[in-house]
């Protein structure tokens, strides 16, 4: 059979960002232990089930991985994660059945939940199940002494006055009609779940993340950087809207080294996680159309897509003082990879179609 041309470096570049990972953190409180990802064929979750391949790959660690999905996840994700030590179920979050049915797990990280605005404004009452149900079903999988994590959201801080940045101590407010409130409520529930738990003694906390980007993202991702970078290699870029909002961007290797630091050993219940990287979504079109040498077309139009938020920024000092956080991913380092990494993954799928 033809060896797939791609594929070798698809691996290898999320490899190298759970290797990284790896260094960082210490994660030797997971050997011997069942750690349960829903969503883990998202970013997220695939750059936790890689940290977790390199893992066992060492002396003495035995950790084993129970990987949910909802849908029938990428060829790359089955081959990449096909391992002794990896079982990956597919089902619905939202019904207890499922959830009752699955193993209990040592450490429970909930990534799952429509990240893509696409997504979660489609089938709105689905999101809201995931982020609330989801997480009342998962919480009741969790062995005694376990740990529990609910990857919670920006967009909760949707609604608040334009400031500098926002703290876990901000909250925003929608009403209950925005095209993005099922999300932004939910998200907000899974946290008062989490913390109902916490304050009751458990282990289980929230990391309200934001926008993450880099290897791993699937094909077709309709979040701002991923599609717009797809859309360039497609030969043009043109933008929905003027582009001026701000997003402030973070590396998944950045990103996932501090879930797994507020996971094993935050000692608050609610962390930012976020980068530092801070553009308008024009400039970074500008970028990536640089980068890839195709036109960029901004209209010149007041309009902005229904309900995004104008800024996004994190107040990270939490995170950053607990664990001395210091060395993020650039932005220009960042989207080299990510760039790197969807022409390898449009490369494999052209193999596929050919053969």
């Amino acid at each position: 059979m033809q060896q797939r041309p791609g594929l070798k470096n698809l691996y290898k570049v999320m490899e190298a960002d759970a290797e990284t990972i790896c260094k960082r953190v210490n994660l030797r409180g997971l050997a011997g232990k069942t750690v349960l990802i829903s969503g883990a064929s998202g970013l997220v979750g695939a750059c936790l089930l890689s940290c977790i391949k390199k893992l066992n790959a060492g002396p003495k660690t035995g950790i084993k991985a129970i990987a949910l999905v909802h849908r029938h996840p990428p060829n790359y994700f089955l081959k990449q994660f096909k391992d002794k030590n990896i079982k990956i179920i597919r089902g619905d979050l939202s019904s207890h059945e499922f959830c009752a049915a699955l193993p209990k797990a040592d450490v429970i990280i909930h990534a799952a939940g429509y990240a893509q605005p696409g997504l979660f404004m489609k089938d709105t009452a689905k999101t809201l199940k995931i982020n609330t149900l989801g997480t009342f079903f998962l919480m009741e999988r969790l062995l005694p002494k376990g740990k529990f994590l609910f990857i919670s959201s920006s967009e909760v801080y949707t609604g608040l006055r334009l400031k500098k940045n926002y703290s876990e101590n901000d909250i925003g407010a929608v009403n209950t009609n925005h095209p993005r409130a099922a999300y932004i409520e939910g998200k907000k529930c899974g946290e008062v779940i989490c913390y109902s738990y916490f304050y009751k003694g458990a282990a289980a906390r929230s990391v309200r993340l934001g926008h993450v980007y880099g290897p791993g993202t699937k094909s077709g991702d309709s979040r701002v950087m991923p599609a717009l970078i797809e859309k360039a290699f497609f030969g043009k870029l043109e933008l929905l809207d003027s582009g001026k909002a701000t997003r402030c961007y973070c590396y998944i290797a950045d990103a996932v080294e501090m879930i797994w630091q507020v996971l094993l050993y935050g000692k608050e219940p609610l962390y930012n996680v976020g980068g530092e990287s801070s553009i308008s979504i024009a400039g970074l079109a500008k970028l990536i159309g640089k980068e890839l040498k195709v036109p960029v077309l901004i209209p010149k139009t007041s309009r902005s897509v229904a309900g995004a938020p104008e800024n996004v920024r994190l107040n990270i000092a939490r995170i950053k003082n607990e664990f001395g956080k210091r060395d993020f991913v650039s932005l220009k380092d960042g989207l080299a990879r990510t760039i790197s990494w969807y022409n390898e993954l449009l490369e494999s799928r052209k193999f596929s179609v050919k053969n």
